[in-house]
């Protein structure tokens, strides 16, 4: 049995077109040479790209058997004779542009039964209004009064709610369920994510817990990108709402009323309780908690698996348990390790 490629280039570019793509130069190698894919230093074949951007590879360069390898200027003595170094001033950056071209088609979920149209298998309400160019996959239920623009993509098993409204050249994957829930353009939802369940409202009492109605929405901004079983809670009496550009990693928990402002980055089993607020481009490493009601200022960074119970400062670096100003964190910890050698001490 052969081995199955589940993605394959849109196009094969030489080793000059790509040094034009670029707009680089390139020393070495044959510029006709082929280049069908890209690969690592360590298992590029002759008609792969390849780069070098961390001097710790540096090694595998020097076996590397790619037709073309992307350097910095300092490294381009090192790639061999029969390899094209193509000169860019960032390596990673210039093979992910690349990247995209020669696959468009791993930038987002596509139809899973290569489908065009609306597959006799679905299920759509007879008010429901679909654009024109909207692919629907076998499986997928598209509620009452549902808007889709034209270019989006629904992936099998994906539940669209009644009244939901989606952009255009979204992507929402398969058995992702949305209700409750307004999207722009070119949003990625990917399997699995749930986005508009009712947020985790209780008034507590002695005998019982009563549900409170979670009764707002989820507004879903341009160009958001949403990673493999996150989930969003639809706001309880005001929005949840998820800025521009923000990019979130898979399980991610982003519970009601939560504000998350533009191009943001989210990184994966994040938990944002209810009625955090994040200015625009914090980066939130993985396991972050974040208290309710806790306001995280634009440009702030919060390292990984650190508890955030205090509003932030813009632009500041926190970390820890509770995070705290990361200066702070590194002399506690500095701390902490001289008790330890000087208990050790002690004993001998």
């Amino acid at each position: 049995m052969a081995e199955p490629q589940f993605l394959i280039p849109a196009e094969a570019m030489t080793v000059a077109s790509v040094a034009a793509f670029l707009k680089a130069e390139w020393v070495g190698g044959d510029g006709e040479r082929v280049i069908r894919t890209v690969a690592a230093l360590s298992n590029a074949g002759p008609d792969s790209l390849t780069f070098l951007d961390n001097p710790k590879y540096a090694g595998q360069l020097a076996t590397t058997r790619s037709a073309a390898c992307l350097v910095h200027a300092r490294q381009r003595d090192l790639v061999p004779a029969e390899v094209a170094a193509i000169v860019v001033p960032h390596p990673h950056a210039a093979f992910v542009s690349v990247s995209r071209r020669l696959y468009p088609q791993a930038l987002k979920p596509q139809s899973l039964f290569g489908a065009t149209g609306i597959s006799p298998g679905a299920m759509i309400h007879p008010t429901a209004r679909l654009e024109s160019g909207v692919v629907v996959d076998p499986g997928v239920v598209v509620g009452p009064q549902a808007e889709i623009g034209s270019g989006t993509v629904l992936a099998a098993g994906a539940v669209i709610g009644p009244g939901v409204r989606i952009g255009r050249d979204c992507a929402i994957g398969p058995h992702v369920s949305l209700t409750h829930a307004l999207l722009g353009n070119r949003v990625i939802l990917h399997a699995g994510v749930r986005v508009g369940q009712d947020g985790f409202g209780f008034e507590l009492g002695r005998q019982k817990h009563a549900k409170v109605p979670q009764i707002g929405r989820v507004i879903i901004q341009d160009d958001v990108e949403i990673g493999a079983n996150s989930t969003v809670d639809r706001g309880h009496v005001l929005d949840t709402v998820i800025g521009e550009g923000t990019k979130i990693d898979n399980l991610v928990q982003i519970a009601h009323n939560v504000e998350i402002g533009r191009h943001c980055v989210i990184v994966s089993q994040v938990g944002l309780s209810g009625s955090a607020r994040l200015g625009d481009f914090v980066m939130l490493g993985g396991q972050v908690g974040v208290n309710n009601h806790v306001t995280v200022g634009s440009g702030a960074q919060i390292a990984a698996t650190s508890i955030v119970k205090d509003d932030v400062p813009e632009g500041a670096r926190w970390g820890g348990r509770p995070a705290k100003p990361v200066r702070d964190w590194f002399r506690e910890i500095a701390a902490v390790e001289r008790l330890g050698r000087a208990r050790t001490g002690e004993k001998d």
